[in-house]
């Protein structure tokens, strides 16, 4: 059966950075390979560029604002819908997901159009966030997500769930990558302290959550019986949340670890420089939702120890069981890298987390709407 051509119009506060962002950009890309229209509203960003390239069109919409000048928005965006006749309305963020909401809500049921949520996290409980359990289908991205809704969010019936994982391009991460000598060149060069190490990178936002106190405690375990274990911690903190990567330096000094811990901020080549690592960590003290550079290291075939919850659990137990250990047991992680330094165990050439599956089942979801007339 030929499907028609769909007008598919996603929504998010703006489009920086971030998974969510990310994510907004490769189905935008996937529906116009496939013949369909693409429209992102937001209140734009850097990735505009990238979008637009791609054959996605963009609007311009302060739409996640919280203020009540965002409520203006409503009438504005009911017309634009009707308008420009759109099949499926997709809703990825709170604020700008209770504008479309509302804009949805308030038109006549036989000209709407398809309304989707995906709900990229486990958000506050509260009638706030209940927006995203609203669509028509909604989109979980890992079981521990669809746990979180069925459990806090009774009124959302469990038949609109799908489960998408969210997927790495094997292409964009391919197994066994080998950096180019000109960027291995620059590395030592600006890194001399990590030629001839093994490396164990934890790649993380700078948060108190994400673990990197647990790898200051892990490196300080492996120094005595492995003396080339060298950790490094990409990422930067929030600009208005320095004092605790100054507290990290300061604990680093404190426990005689400066030779071997290394901080290289927020990298633009997170891809080099797992593929450079020993083992990759995942320390994660909440659960994850997903955890996306968990993937991208195993596709890359570098061993992955991570804590056993969230999405990261459900990733490890589904391509490298042994690299689970269980929350916040810094002993068991120590003793696993040490392990796996000595002898690193296999890492499988395929895996199940990829993009073309999480864009194919994605547009599976806009077509099993769009092609049912009893919905809506």
């Amino acid at each position: 059966m030929t499907q028609r051509r769909l007008t598919v119009v996603q929504i998010l506060p703006a489009l920086d950075a971030g998974g969510v962002e990310r994510g907004t950009l490769e189905v935008g890309k996937h529906l116009v390979e496939h013949g369909h229209r693409s429209i992102v509203i937001s209140a734009g960003g850097r990735l505009v560029e990238q979008l637009t390239r791609e054959g996605s069109e963009h609007v311009q919409w302060d739409i996640g604002r919280k203020r009540l000048w965002t409520l203006r928005l409503i009438p504005r965006l009911r017309r634009f819908l009707r308008d420009n006749q759109v099949d499926i309305l997709h809703l990825r963020s709170r604020m700008p997901g209770w504008i479309a909401y509302l804009a949805w809500r308030g038109m006549p049921k036989q000209a709407r159009p398809h309304l989707v949520t995906t709900v990229h996290g486990p958000y506050s409980v509260n009638a706030y966030s209940a927006v995203m359990t609203k669509g028509e289908r909604v989109i979980v991205i890992s079981e521990m997500i669809r746990d979180y809704v069925l459990h806090n969010y009774p009124a959302c019936a469990p038949a609109k769930l799908r489960l998408i994982y969210r997927g790495v391009d094997p292409r964009a991460f391919p197994h066994g990558h080998h950096p180019t000598a000109e960027w291995l060149a620059h590395w030592y060069r600006d890194h001399p302290q990590t030629a001839d190490k093994q490396l164990i990178t934890l790649p993380a936002r700078i948060t108190r959550w994400k673990g990197q106190e647990d790898l200051i405690e892990i490196i300080h375990r492996l120094r005595a019986t492995q003396p080339k274990a060298h950790g490094l911690i990409v990422g930067e903190p929030h600009p208005r949340r320095r004092a605790f990567l100054d507290e990290l330096r300061a604990k680093v000094r404190a426990a005689g670890l400066d030779d071997a811990i290394t901080f290289v901020g927020h990298r633009a080549d997170l891809r080099e420089i797992m593929a450079i690592s020993r083992i990759v960590l995942s320390l994660s003290r909440e659960p994850e939702a997903f955890g996306r550079t968990t993937v991208e290291a195993l596709s890359l075939g570098v061993p992955t120890v991570g804590y056993d919850h969230g999405g990261v659990g459900e990733q490890l137990a589904a391509i490298l069981p042994a690299g689970a250990v269980a929350p916040g047991d810094i002993a068991a992680a120590a003793e696993r890298i040490a392990q796996w330094l000595d002898k690193p165990p296999r890492v499988p050439e395929t895996q199940p987390f990829t993009l073309q599956r999480m864009l194919d089942a994605t547009l599976d979801v806009y077509h099993e709407l769009a092609h049912n007339p009893t919905l809506g």
